[in-house]
């Protein structure tokens, strides 16, 4: 079954606001409703989505043009960093450095990458078995778990050159297509602005 993953695109950023509860920019929110606006998300398509406040945020966009209802899960959430908090630009570019370079080792208590992976890839998994054949499927998510899905389905270690800011538009906003079950990536992330009515079709 095909499936694509999506990234939100640009965050406000609040020191002030624990990270789960950071919602979508102006251009963010523009970005996703310019998506939604080019008629690529097909009527009736399953929207699953983490419980983090920006990728709901997305996910509501996406299934209002679906015409169908969000469904959620705190396990699809990105990666644990609350023992660090809020990090400023360059101090968390470093610190997700690590958590891609030691996927066995806790970067600073964050949850370590290996563990994130058989996390959202068990996720990704339980929620396609629960889909009927044939029926298309979004995921709203987060970069980093994101990109270890991608990693874990395209049989390719990880690391941070997989990325989505190494591969695909700045900010967010980043989409690759896959087929769990047959362990095949059928795209690398792609831009948001790029992703076509095909992909789904």
């Amino acid at each position: 079954m095909r499936a694509l993953y999506l990234t939100h695109p640009q965050v406000r950023i609040d020191a002030a606001v624990p990270v789960p509860l950071w919602g979508l920019s102006s251009q963010g929110r523009a970005r996703a409703e310019s998506f939604v606006g080019r008629g690529v998300i097909p009527a009736g398509a399953i929207v699953f989505s983490s419980r983090e406040t920006k990728a709901l945020e997305l996910a509501e966009l996406l299934a209002a043009a679906a015409g169908t209802p969000v469904l959620s899960d705190h396990e699809m959430g990105e990666n644990d960093r609350s023992s660090t908090g809020f990090l400023p630009p360059a101090l968390f570019e470093a610190q997700a450095d690590r958590f891609f370079a030691h996927p066995q080792q806790s970067a600073d208590g964050w949850e370590r990458a290996i563990d994130a992976q058989a996390r959202i890839v068990a996720t990704v998994r339980t929620a396609l078995a629960s889909v009927p054949a044939g029926m298309p499927v979004i995921f709203c998510g987060h970069g980093a778990v994101g990109t270890l899905l991608k990693c874990r389905i395209g049989n390719r270690r990880i690391s941070r050159e997989e990325d989505q800011g190494r591969i695909g538009a700045p900010g967010g906003g980043n989409g690759f297509l896959f087929d769990l079950a047959a362990r095949q990536l059928l795209t690398d992330w792609t831009p948001m602005e790029e992703i076509g009515a095909d992909w789904l079709a």
